[in-house]
């Protein structure tokens, strides 16, 4: 079976970012499969000690795959943290919480979706509205009390009926508050870093755009 691109990520960053899914959670993980690099000599390969700028852009790589960003997205993030210093006080925190607030991310967190890529699908193809109206731009940023629902004429979307069944098997995120029943949530309020637990270190990522 040829492995998708994104197991390769994973293995050539030697670390789960559970980017497919279901499947990153069972048996068929490449992670578990080949917990090696891509390629020829992956296997019998040594894993070098990366320098310094190694690690940060391989901590950089993780979080950006993480939350299924483009590098220029990523950049544009970061940018913005880094140059308002007065208004973001915490960046390490401050970027998390701005990437936890894209649309499609909340999409995920409420287990609308198998993993960030499916959320962005469900987004760019008009299934939601927050506050009422139709949004389709993953990018989009929720704030405190917008409520995102599925459009009442999309309710009964195989997709969502699939994934619904599957909820119990996420975790609950207790920033968010999300009714199943009327197929709507709303974020309470932003998480805190340690809520997250990213897969990368966060403070490392913002030295690597400071060099």
């Amino acid at each position: 079976m040829k492995q998708s691109s994104q197991c390769k990520i994973c293995r050539r960053l030697g670390q789960k970012l559970f980017l497919k899914g279901e499947r990153c959670f069972s048996a068929k993980c490449a992670m578990i499969r080949r917990p090696y690099s891509p390629g020829r000599q992956g296997r019998t390969a040594v894993r070098r000690k990366l320098s310094d700028y190694g690690q940060q852009l391989a901590e950089k790589q993780k979080l950006r795959r993480w939350y299924n960003l483009s590098e220029k997205q990523f950049r544009r993030y970061v940018s913005e943290i880094l140059n308002k210093p007065r208004r973001y006080k915490n960046p390490t925190e401050n970027l998390i919480q701005k990437l936890e607030s894209r649309l499609d991310n909340v999409v995920y967190r409420a287990g609308w979706a198998d993993s960030r890529a499916q959320a962005r699908q469900l987004v760019g193809h008009g299934h939601l509205q927050v506050n009422g109206r139709s949004v389709n731009r993953p990018s989009f940023s929720v704030s405190q009390k917008d409520v995102i629902a599925v459009k009442e004429e999309r309710k009964d979307r195989a997709v969502f009926v699939r994934l619904l069944e599957q909820k119990d098997k996420k975790d609950e995120c207790p920033w968010l508050k999300v009714d199943q029943k009327k197929l709507t949530v709303s974020l309470v309020r932003v998480p805190a870093l340690e809520e997250i637990n990213p897969p990368a270190q966060v403070s490392t990522i913002l030295e690597f755009y400071t060099r």
